[in-house]
């Protein structure tokens, strides 16, 4: 049996037609499946938990995720006990930065042919953020600084609802991006890690906590992370001019950034990361409100996700 857990508002409301589509292929397949649609923010949490805490549910359930990074985040913090979980991933979404790292398809029949061929999972680390009293799951990256300031724009503004209705709503972050780029001001970050290792920077324009090497949609902040090595990756990006930090962040997008001075990576299992002034923090892409303290942390446990058993091309 499958469980698929839906955004059908994904992809600028694109995520609801692709589901028809792969409905069309398990009932054709006569595959064994129970399908859930996410309603609101926050809703794949409380579904994740209710499938996996059901009566009826197996030892050990197959859980696909069908939407965007966000979606990921959800359904792996409504999980009671990642080890009793086999997760696949269908993407719909526009940031695809789970499938770079993971190598899986893009396209979300190729993404389906590997779920349902029962190829063997791989363990991946799963990270927990804690900020403003609330915990969370995140699979991929946490932050504060410009780029969580444009996903919390993103949800606060009519911007991308308007796009969206004309199928142009990535359209929404680059122009909100460009202007947080341009107008976002410079703040002191203080870091502090399990070992007790402390570092303050002045004038940092991000701070990112990477499980995976992408976030964004294809910035490759961290090319040394691995999320299967046990460790969590930092990125500080710190006293640079305009000019500077933009061809900086062009060149991450190749991996090629890290030499640039004012570029700080460290490598840790937790980390707490405080700033000067209440920021806006992401968790995936998504906004997790503003705060001036949160902590990233490894799960204890990983879950075993589903990959390809070769490399996509």
């Amino acid at each position: 049996m499958y469980y698929f857990i839906i955004n059908p508002n994904s992809r600028s409301g694109a995520g609801a037609r692709i589901w028809s589509e792969l409905q069309s292929v398990l009932d054709k397949k006569r595959i064994q499946y129970k399908a859930y649609f996410t309603e609101y923010p926050g809703h794949a949490v409380k579904l994740a938990a209710s499938i996996c805490s059901s009566d009826a549910a197996p030892l050990s359930i197959c859980l696909v995720a069908v939407g965007g990074d966000g979606t990921i985040q959800e359904v792996l913090s409504g999980i009671p006990s990642l080890c009793s979980v086999r997760f696949g991933y269908i993407p719909t979404g526009s940031g695809n930065d789970f499938c770079r790292s993971m190598n899986l398809p893009k396209n979300p029949m190729k993404a389906l042919d590997i779920i349902l061929s029962d190829t063997a999972c791989t363990p991946m680390d799963v990270a927990e953020f804690t900020a403003n009293g609330q915990n969370c799951r995140f699979a991929i990256s946490c932050g504060i600084g410009f780029d969580a300031a444009v996903c919390h724009e993103i949800n606060h503004s009519s911007l991308k609802k308007i796009l969206n209705r004309i199928h142009l709503g990535k359209f929404a972050y680059l122009l909100i991006g460009l202007k947080q780029l341009l107008l976002f001001p410079p703040v002191g970050i203080s870091i502090e890690t399990e070992s007790g290792e402390k570092h303050f920077y002045e004038k940092v324009f991000l701070t990112a906590v990477m499980n995976h090497k992408y976030e964004g949609g294809g910035f490759q902040f961290c090319p040394e992370a691995d999320s299967n090595d046990g460790f969590l990756d930092v990125i500080i990006v710190e006293g640079m001019r305009r000019p500077t930090l933009i061809f900086c962040l062009f060149l991450s997008i190749f991996g090629k950034h890290t030499g640039f001075r004012g570029v700080h990576l460290l490598r840790c299992k937790t980390v707490t990361v405080r700033s000067s002034k209440p920021l806006a923090v992401h968790k995936d892409g998504e906004s997790a409100g503003i705060c001036k303290k949160f902590t990233a942390s490894l799960a204890q446990e990983p879950v075993q996700v589903i990959l390809p058993d070769k490399p996509v091309s």
